[in-house]
């Protein structure tokens, strides 16, 4: 571990705030260019949500990365850096690197191995360029005069560029905090309310002792929020819902809206009922729906219906009624799980403060912000790990 002189003042060319994705891969931009860079990085290691990210296995870009797969207020302002660093650009490096991944479905990529193979990397192309990283280092102050000057609690730092590349809010365990917004706001930078994203969500009442019941279950669903829609798995725990198509549309939904539930994504509910009156007439309306669903959830949607007896003794206007409970199940959540649940931040840095090509702050030359900083949120999948790769990228290409 580096020590430093407290009373000592080091010099670098650029100074990255945060040993993430985004800090980490714009310290190597710059540096590749030539540039004496710090990353100063308050936990005890680089990467920390790298390491846990796809369960250990790093789902770290996406093969479908496109623009209107991120939510902002400004939703072109990533047009311009996912088109200059893209998917294909992090791979090469993963693969000049030989680290062996995979695609596990609708496009991610996972590493083979671990999590830690892409931070090695990350640390081996830091090193290549002589980049200065230290971990353990917590910012104190920010002043700036001619250059920026970083208080620390080991030592001060001054450098003409300055990166905010700390993060959002989302998972505090692992360190998260709101530095990037408090320093951008010392900086008279707007922010945009942030809020937790690719989070499961919390439900009450009756739809709270269904997912209690149902605990475990999951199903194959098309879930919506006004005019967005995932189709994905929804999984039934016992605070509510989750699942990669809850986790999706949680960063379009605010409290108080209703998310609506289609479990019957691939089938004309009301057909499939008529065929099953009349083809298998004496089954009960649970054995019917189990051929469509899991059975613990074909049960329990039989039993709220109260539905006993055989098919052929339900009207069409009570199949009817199941059909539309089947596809349009409107669920108004109670909360999210919060910060402590959620995989990312929605909002942060207002972009009309940047440039959407270097990612700096318009009027405060040498301030830089990116990844998770800004408000910019990909989709679950691989997409904001590009966002980290793609805005720190064109930082350090601008610096």
């Amino acid at each position: 571990m580096l020590t430093a002189n407290p009373s000592a003042v080091t010099a670098f060319d650029v100074i990255v705030v945060g040993g993430g994705a985004a800090g980490l891969m714009c310290a190597i931009a710059a540096g590749q260019r030539g540039l004496r860079v710090l990353v100063l990085e308050h936990g005890g290691k680089v990467g920390a949500k790298i390491l846990i990210s796809g369960g250990g296995r790093c789902n770290f870009t996406n093969l479908w990365i496109a623009p209107d797969r991120f939510l902002s207020g400004n939703p072109h302002f990533c047009k311009s850096a996912l088109s200059r660093y893209t998917q294909r650009d992090f791979i090469a490096m993963v693969e000049r690197h030989r680290i062996p991944y995979h695609e596990k479905t609708l496009g991610q990529l996972f590493c083979d191995g671990s999590a830690r193979e892409i931070v090695a990397m990350l640390m081996a192309e830091c090193a290549s360029t002589s980049v200065d990283v230290r971990t353990g280092y917590s910012v104190r102050a920010i002043t700036r005069g001619d250059r920026f000057r970083i208080e620390t609690n080991r030592g001060d730092f001054v450098a003409t560029v300055l990166v905010l590349a700390t993060g959002g809010l989302s998972l505090p365990t692992l360190g998260a905090s709101g530095f990037a917004y408090d320093t951008a706001r010392r900086f008279g930078l707007a922010i945009v309310e942030p809020r937790p994203g690719l989070v499961a969500m919390k439900t009450g009442g009756d739809v709270l002792r269904l997912c209690r019941e149902l605990s475990g279950v999951s199903v194959d669903a098309i879930a919506s929020c006004g005019r967005t829609s995932f189709r994905e798995n929804i999984l039934f725990t016992h605070r509510g819902l989750s699942g990669p198509a809850i986790l999706q549309i949680s960063s379009y939904w605010r409290p108080g809206n209703a998310i609506s539930l289609n479990l019957t994504p691939t089938l004309d509910a009301v057909a499939f009922f008529k065929d099953r009156k009349r083809s298998r007439p004496r089954a009960e309306l649970k054995s019917v729906l189990a051929e469509i669903l899991p059975s613990r959830l074909a049960s329990a949607i039989a039993q709220s219906a109260n539905a006993d007896g055989p098919i052929a003794n339900l009207t069409d206007r009570a199949l009817g009624e199941i059909a539309r409970r089947l596809t349009n199940w409107e669920v108004r959540p109670a909360e999210s799980e919060g910060w402590a649940k959620a995989e990312v931040t929605v909002g942060g840095i207002d972009t009309a403060a940047l440039s959407s090509r270097t990612m700096e702050a318009r009027k405060v030359p040498g301030l830089y912000a990116i990844g998770e900083a800004v408000d910019v949120t990909g989709w679950l999948g691989g997409y904001n790990f590009q966002w980290a790769w793609s805005s720190g990228w064109c930082a350090g290409q601008a610096v």
